[in-house]
């Protein structure tokens, strides 16, 4: 027999309010990352997805969608190995994005690096770094404090 188990807490905290200081410097860290927004959002919800995190999913989704993302692309973000909708560029930001959510697995494998290297600048891979480590501290966040899916606006 299975259990059934109803994962879904009250929120625990307003760490914003409680730690006022360094949540801004997280949010300055955040706004500083100078991105594509699109390919922000695919790695924003890969990295949420990875990291199971329901507040980022439903944000990045929501924010994704207002800025023209398809449902199709939204979807296939989960299994993006397997989906033909994504081109070499986003998918060198996804796998990078999955080794760098995923660090303990084996860190970041020279292969993968070497493919984000060939298309994105050094500036831009940079970014793209900053971006994955940023969305990865907001999971932290929101999954620590229970911060809860469904509220968000864009």
């Amino acid at each position: 027999m299975i259990a059934t188990i109803n994962a879904f807490e009250p929120p625990r905290m307003e760490i914003a309010k409680a730690a006022r200081p360094p949540y801004r410097a997280m949010a300055a860290l955040d706004e500083a990352v100078e991105l594509d927004p699109s390919l922000r959002d695919l790695i924003s919800l890969r990295a949420s997805i990875v990291n199971g995190c329901a507040y980022c999913v439903d944000m990045h989704t929501l924010d994704a969608r207002k800025r023209g993302e398809s449902e199709q692309r939204l979807y296939a973000v989960a299994a993006w190995h397997e989906a033909p909708f994504f081109d070499d560029r986003e998918r060198a930001a996804l796998a990078l994005t999955d080794a760098v959510t995923l660090v303990g697995d084996g860190h970041v494998p020279r292969p993968v690096w070497d493919e984000a290297a060939a298309h994105f600048a050094e500036d831009e891979l940079a970014q793209l770094i900053w971006a994955i480590i940023a969305i990865n501290a907001w999971n932290r966040i929101a999954i620590a404090t229970r911060m809860e899916p469904g509220i968000y606006e864009p």
